[in-house]
């Protein structure tokens, strides 16, 4: 009896030990620990000879937190913004994106669980009776009643080598990157809504400006015609008028298509006409967004810029693959069982004499596989290899980008200043050649000369202008900024 009960308490002992056992092993993966790939990005922004150097030093809020709402001041914008984070088609293909990739994490987590299946079944079976006898000579014929109720897990696959856990975290890492892609998505869309609505009120006032231009044109086209007919200038003095005149009229016409051309973007961008009631400003408004952009240090675009974290969790992703193909060297281990009750009366179904089980526990060890299993780890490790390179190229893009953006910031403002001085200076001389029109001294052909060259200068002043602007929102992109509608405090992250 006490050997009996050495033996009981033995195998249950071994029982707990091995179903710790499978515990403990589920738990482990077989995914390589993750290192971020080294840099090589300078920790100073690069300086513009002759101008001054950004200062990269840690901002109280990134530019990258910086909503889009307190970074935009023009309501107009703000609203064309609203729109389009809407009923665009390109976002809304992004947000759907990040869907459809979280809903694959949870059917990749699913695969820990065991799926029980609730069966239930009747049958009822007639069989003629070969053996039997009868009175009259024909057997009596044989029927038969089957109830059945069980609970049963079909090919439950014991994850010991961590091989469902590495895709499980495979799939996590891919919605984190879905979701980065899904905020590059908006970014990018609020800096082209930004652009495009700039380049619409820079064509339309370029376009009145132009205007103004042929008029001075065709004005001073007339004069010299006159002159010529009096004999004071040449045929030469007509052709130069008539040039200028030409391209006057082309370029009205130019100014034309891209505003016609701006104002489709902006629709194309939107997703939908442009409201009725949006008129365009059409005095430049030069605070139109924030000018002073925190630069930052460049370290923060590894955490900050979407693009940058999207190519870190596809790395990570690829990372755990590897997990995955390791986990095909080692046995898979399936478990299929059922327990409920099978009577051949419905009313003794649930009888303790009807209970019935089964389980059959299988074991797959890929041995004469073993080479298809290991070129699969060697393709996935040069999957690895080739993303941990594109993690340091998106890394590099994103310098040059800030780079390229803080240079022109440091440039164009001098631009701005330089076509401001010209055009005072041209202002003063048309004033000067009005003034001796109206006393006689110079002529009309003079005055609308002068008028010409100033309007030339006007033309060029709005064009810097408006790229001044067009290299804030860009250093704003590529800092990361416009993926929040709210500026994100310090406080609220924590």
């Amino acid at each position: 009896m006490n050997k009996l009960l050495h033996l009981k308490i033995a195998a249950a002992l071994s029982v707990t030990v091995g179903v710790a056992a499978v515990v403990a092993l589920a738990g482990c993966t077989m995914i390589p620990k993750y290192h971020r790939p080294t840099t090589n990005i300078s920790q100073a922004w690069p300086s513009v000879p002759g101008y001054a150097s950004a200062q990269a030093t840690n901002a109280a809020v990134p530019a990258a937190d910086i909503g889009w709402q307190d970074f935009f001041r023009d309501p107009r914008l703000r609203r064309l913004i609203e729109i389009a984070l809407t009923n665009n088609p390109d976002l809304q293909a992004a947000v759907y994106n990040v869907q459809q990739s979280r809903a694959l994490y949870h059917v990749q987590q699913d695969q820990l669980i065991p799926v029980v299946n609730v069966n239930g079944s009747a049958s009822r079976t007639r069989t003629p009776n070969f053996f039997g006898g009868s009175t009259n000579g024909t057997p009596p014929a044989l029927t038969y009643n089957e109830f059945a109720a069980n609970l049963g897990v079909t090919s439950y696959e014991i994850d010991l080598f961590g091989r469902i856990r590495s895709l499980r975290r495979q799939a996590l890492e891919t919605y984190f990157a879905t979701d980065a892609a899904r905020k590059s998505a908006q970014i990018a869309l609020v800096a082209q809504i930004a652009s495009a609505y700039l380049s619409e009120q820079e064509a339309a006032q370029q376009l009145a400006v132009s205007r103004e231009m042929l008029d001075a044109a065709r004005q001073t086209f007339d004069l010299t015609k006159r002159s010529v007919d009096a004999g004071v200038l040449s045929q030469f003095d007509l052709n130069t008028a008539s040039t200028q005149f030409q391209a006057a009229s082309a370029a009205v016409t130019g100014y034309a298509q891209q505003l016609a051309e701006a104002s489709d973007e902006l629709t194309f961008l939107l997703g939908e006409p442009l409201p009725a009631d949006l008129v365009p400003t059409p005095e430049f408004n030069p605070q139109i967004c924030l000018s002073d952009i925190p630069e930052g240090l460049p370290s923060d675009l590894l955490e900050r810029r979407p693009d940058v974290v999207e190519a870190e969790h596809q790395l990570k992703a690829a990372n755990a693959n590897i997990g995955a193909a390791r986990a095909a060297f080692f046995p898979v281990i399936t478990l299929t069982g059922s327990a409920g009750y099978a009577s051949s009366s419905l009313q003794s179904l649930f009888e303790p004499a009807s209970a019935a089980w089964g389980i059959s526990p299988q074991i797959v060890w890929p041995v004469f596989a073993s080479g298809t299993a290991y070129h699969e780890l060697k393709a996935v490790e040069a999957a690895k290899y080739a993303q941990a390179a594109q993690y340091r190229s998106t890394v590099q893009n994103a310098f040059r980008e800030v780079s390229d953006a803080l240079a022109v910031r440091a440039t164009v403002q001098s631009q701005v200043a330089d076509q401001e001085s010209l055009v005072k200076s041209d202002q003063e001389s048309y004033d000067l050649t009005k003034a001796g029109f109206n006393s006689g001294v110079n002529s009309a052909l003079d005055l609308n000369l002068t008028l010409q060259t100033l309007d030339s200068a006007r033309l060029t002043l709005v064009q810097a202008q408006y790229s001044r602007l067009v290299s804030l929102i860009n250093l704003y992109q590529a800092l990361g900024g416009g993926w929040s509608e709210q500026t994100v405090r310090e406080s609220a992250q924590k």
